[in-house]
């Protein structure tokens, strides 16, 4: 494979190297489930499942860990201020993110560990850095002494002198007294009598946000990864913090390559939860076609900020989301090029020496390409509608009086959707269900009812039978004010909604 990627460590574009060329180790920061998977969530693993199908299609082997951040100050915050067990909250919130990731077509990863099943591995860890000079303890906290690390800032290209008090994790600034240096953070943290938290070497508490993922990730990947992925938010802190500890703790390089994809904004400022200003992916699944989300992320090249945009009526109610709509009518001609293709009569596919279109025989390629190319995922896309366009020209041509298709250009075009699939997870649902699920979703957004227009059709196909052609046109006029399209064909008529 010639797969390059841009890392975030070295500021460039280099080649993708595994240490085993055959077999990719890569990590994912997984959520902090405190609340609903939003849109930001979303097309972080969104981005990271297209990686992983890429490098798997192209004969890779990947072992893929994505944890699950259970044991979290924000999980405390919310349990308290709904009333909610910590533990029970959060196991809530990992189901549904897990259900949200589904939708949205996402693999499994490999491993999916939390971090409440590896206290010890992370008692390991801290009391390992401890040991060596790397940490210290502090009033029942335990804390990473950054000027113990030569190399802090070497991700994020910080200038440690600069730091100020917090800047390095999510922590009061009544622990500021415990630390020997500002951007010290802690590995560790002291439960208050009664609190969350679990029993330490340290005393009853609970573990730091950054000390989580580096014991996770070292369990189950070992101590150096191909490949550690996230948000751009997660460069400062978090992954500066990874880094300081895993390698202090082993000596050794703690990632290769860091990989980290933009935000979605919202008024050029990125959707979060904690700026209140989020769509959680649920939000949208009774509106848009989940496969159409995950269309919609791959519109803009990953390390780009993608711009949500949405319609308001006169009360300031959200009445659409443009964007989407359109990744939805884009997701619809994928399948209803896909359903032509398959629906193709034997009689009208011959073996002949017409060669294939070059967008239909080369597409497996080229979207192989694109990906190639740091996951450019918009130029994938762009050849997927080239392609789109010669397999439905080849379907015209097969359709035609006395037409026919060339068997060689038809399975090249199923092999390419096959690509497609394995390497998009694109077009992998069967046509008629979601083509069927789209249509619907229209017709309840334009206020019409399908059994209403399904006895319209009825009364239509008496009148043609009764050979009363104006009366059938005045139906199929009615229903096409509506935007109603109606297909007839030698089964019978369907419909559909009309862009």
């Amino acid at each position: 494979m010639s797969v390059r990627l841009y890392n975030t460590l070295t500021s460039h574009k280099e080649p993708f190297e595994p240490a085993d060329p055959d077999h990719a180790r890569i990590y994912v920061c997984g959520p902090t489930v405190y609340d609903y998977a939003h849109l930001g969530h979303a097309r972080c693993y969104v981005v990271y499942d297209v990686l992983v199908r890429h490098l798997r299609a192209n004969g890779m082997k990947v072992t893929y860990v994505r944890n699950v951040t259970d044991v979290d100050d924000k999980i405390l915050k919310r349990a308290a201020e709904t009333g909610t067990e910590p533990t029970a909250l959060a196991a809530r919130f990992a189901d549904a993110y897990s259900e949200d990731m589904h939708r949205l077509g996402n693999l499994d990863p490999d491993v999916e560990p939390r971090v409440s099943t590896h206290l010890e591995d992370i008692f390991a860890l801290v009391q390992r850095l401890v040991d060596g000079g790397h940490a210290y303890v502090s009033d029942g906290d335990v804390y990473f002494s950054v000027e113990s690390f030569s190399d802090y800032g070497k991700l994020s290209h910080r200038d440690l002198t600069q730091m100020k008090l917090g800047a390095s994790e999510r922590l009061d600034e009544t622990h500021a007294a415990r630390k020997r240096h500002p951007a010290d953070f802690a590995l560790w943290k002291k439960s208050e009598e009664g609190a969350w938290g679990w029993d330490s070497p340290w005393g009853r508490g609970r573990p730091g946000w950054h000390i989580e993922c580096s014991a996770m990730s070292m369990k189950h990947l070992g101590d150096t990864l191909d490949l550690h992925g996230g948000g751009l938010d997660l460069v400062f802190p978090h992954h500066e913090n990874e880094i300081a500890q895993s390698e202090a703790a082993t000596g050794k390089l703690f990632s290769r390559c860091w990989m980290h994809n933009g935000f979605v904004e919202v008024d050029k400022e990125k959707m979060s939860k904690s700026l209140g200003n989020f769509f959680t992916a649920r939000d949208l699944f009774d509106r848009i076609e989940p496969e159409a989300i995950r269309y919609f992320m791959m519109t803009v090249h990953y390390r780009a900020p993608l711009s949500l945009d949405w319609t308001l009526d006169d009360a300031g109610n959200v009445t659409g989301f443009p964007q989407f709509e359109e990744a939805e009518r884009r997701v619809a001609y994928v399948y209803k090029t896909k359903q032509r293709l398959e629906g193709l009569p034997p009689n009208r596919v011959v073996d002949n020496d017409v060669p294939a279109q070059a967008e239909i025989a080369g597409f497996a390629d080229t979207l192989r390409e694109s990906l190639d190319d740091d996951l450019n995922m918009p130029v994938a896309l762009a050849k997927l509608a080239e392609f789109l366009k010669a397999v439905n020209e080849l379907c015209d041509q097969a359709m035609r009086k006395k037409g026919k298709a060339a068997r060689s250009a038809v399975e090249h075009a199923q092999r390419g959707f096959r690509a497609l699939e394995a390497e998009l997870g694109v077009g992998a649902e069967p046509a008629d269900v979601i083509l069927l699920r789209i249509r619907d979703r229209g017709a309840k957004a334009r206020g019409l009812d399908g059994t209403a227009i399904e006895q319209q059709i009825a009364h239509r196909t008496e009148a043609r039978n009764s050979k009363d052609f104006a009366e059938a046109d005045r139906i199929r006029d009615e229903l096409a004010a509506q935007g109603v399209e109606l297909l007839d064909g030698p089964e019978g008529t369907g419909w559909t909604i009309s862009d």
